[in-house]
């Protein structure tokens, strides 16, 4: 037996993997590494010394937990081509929103449970009856002169026999004559002119650059043709004050869908408000559209066209 070999075995089985390289430099670097984690070295109090690939491989998790109340959600906002502005126009829709919680949705509810449903009604009436000329205009340029007949005669009627306008008479028997919504945006959008990009204005809300222009173009008819006192800024504050309460009174079932909708706030706005006017023209240009229950159940009366 060969007694000073085995010595030597022992001591070297003893060393820290380190100092076996060292002592046996023809010793593969692939043999040291597979003892230092080896089975046997850890169950001897040892921690496995990880290799360079094994530390690169390695990726940090984020530590999951429950979200509550306070924290803050930072959520990344895709960018939408039809909505440039989309940084803005949240910031406008927030502020809205609040001045609409603090002060207009407690006052268009007020002005509603105040006024008696006739009166209101008959306001309503009134500014609508103002509006159809704009209405039979605009079917005349789409060469729509059946519709546009009929919305000449519902003007004529409600303003002699309804008291101008208070009474929507023509819509009653024996005439029958529908209200029409109708507007220069609607002729752009009826001969092939795109919305353009979308924006959420104080006071006026969600509109698009057709929308926006053409509407401008619209509120200009009315006094062009007909003179004081609709050209009268006090007419057009207080009437304009009157209409935005009773409007906003009409569609609070409309907001607070909204408002109870999961998603963004002010994506579900401006998502409702594209879709409602594209299907709107698509009705006007007669395409078939399937029934969106985000744009149908609003609580706000169908509008033919």
């Amino acid at each position: 037996m060969n007694v000073p070999a085995l010595i030597a075995t022992a001591l070297l089985s003893t060393t820290s993997p380190g100092t076996a390289a060292k002592a046996n430099p023809d010793l593969p670097p692939a043999v040291v590494g597979e003892q230092a984690t080896s089975p046997d070295s850890v169950g001897g109090g040892l921690k496995p010394v990880p290799s360079p690939a094994d530390i690169s491989g390695q990726t940090t998790q984020p530590s999951e937990r429950p979200v509550e109340e306070g924290d803050i959600i930072v959520v990344a906002r895709t960018r939408n081509p039809a909505d440039p502005l989309a940084t803005v126009n949240a910031q406008s829709f927030a502020a809205t929103a609040a001045m609409d919680r603090a002060i207009g949705g407690p006052a268009a509810l007020a002005y509603k449970r105040i006024v008696p449903d006739p009166i209101r009604s008959g306001i309503r009436n009134f500014f609508y009856n103002l509006h159809e000329p704009v209405v039979f205009f605009n079917f005349v340029l789409q060469h729509k002169f059946g519709k546009a007949a009929e919305t000449l005669a519902r003007f004529t009627i409600n303003t002699t026999v309804g008291a101008a306008g208070l009474v929507d008479v023509a819509k009653r028997r024996p005439f029958e004559l529908p209200r029409r919504a109708n507007g220069f945006a609607d002729t752009l959008g009826f001969y092939g002119v795109k919305p353009g990009p979308f924006f959420y204005v104080p006071l006026i809300g969600p509109t698009t650059l057709r929308d926006l222009t053409a509407g401008f173009i619209d509120r200009l008819f009315l006094p062009i043709r007909i003179g004081k006192p609709f050209t009268s800024p006090a007419f057009n504050i207080s009437t304009g004050v009157v209409r935005g309460l009773d409007h906003r009174a009409e569609i609070d079932g409309r907001i607070r869908m909204l408002r109870d909708s999961p998603a963004n706030d002010y994506d579900a706005a401006r998502d409702f408000y594209l879709k409602r006017r594209q299907a709107e023209i698509d009705q006007l240009r007669g395409k078939p559209t399937l029934p969106d229950p985000a744009i149908d159940e609003t609580g706000a009366p169908p509008m033919k066209r």
